[in-house]
Formats: C-alpha cells, structure tokens, sequence
C-alpha cells in the first residue's frame, strides 16, 4: 500500500500582494516552519513545460538570498547529477555555483576565478 504525503504551503500578504510571511508544514513534520523564500517547480509532462511559483518575503535580505541561491545552485547540482550521470555538465554548474558563491560573498574566494 502506498503512503501518501501532503506539503502544505501558506502565504500572508499586505495590502499589495507582497509576501510577509510563508509558512509550510508536512504530514512527516510535527508543526509548522517558517520560511523566507521559496523557489518551486513542477514539470508538467504533458506541456512539456515547468511551471515556477518563487517567492520571498519582503523583510529577506540580499545576504540571505544570495546564500538562499547559492544553496539551490549546489542542491539543482545534485539532483541533476544523480538523475542523469551527466558529471562533466554536473562539473560546469558546480563551477558556476563557487563562481557566484565568491562573487556574491557567500563562500570564501578559492582563486579560481580571479582572471
């Protein structure tokens, strides 16, 4: 028998749409957490088309979203490594993650890309 998993995702907004808070919660998770950002796609197969929703609250720093970005980079890395073995390609993206993680301050310079 299958188990099935809900992921639920809650935004508040003001007056002019703009996310203040975002909230989610899981069947796997006791309570809710807090978020500031989120980036979520769906491939939709029968478009053959993703389909994005991305938000973030206004109160979230350039800090936090470069970081937030950084770390999205590193885990789509991953993902697109282990589903399709591509690892010179994987290499590439891994390259342009510490490329923007040094530029955007988030992670220590390593000298690789100072031409």
């Amino acid at each position: 028998m299958n188990k099935q998993n809900n992921i639920n995702i809650a935004v508040e907004v003001d007056a002019n749409k703009v996310p203040e808070k975002i909230t989610w919660n899981s069947t796997d998770l006791d309570g809710s957490r807090n978020a500031k950002a989120m980036l979520l796609s769906l491939w939709d197969s029968k478009e053959m088309n993703t389909m994005n929703i991305d938000l973030w609250t206004k109160d979230m720093s350039v800090e936090e979203m470069s970081k937030f970005f950084f770390q999205t980079y590193i885990t789509m890395v991953e993902t697109f490594e282990k589903a399709t073995n591509e690892d010179q390609m994987a290499m590439a993206m891994r390259d342009f993650a510490e490329f923007f993680g040094e530029k955007m301050k988030v992670i220590q310079p390593t000298g690789k890309f100072d031409k």
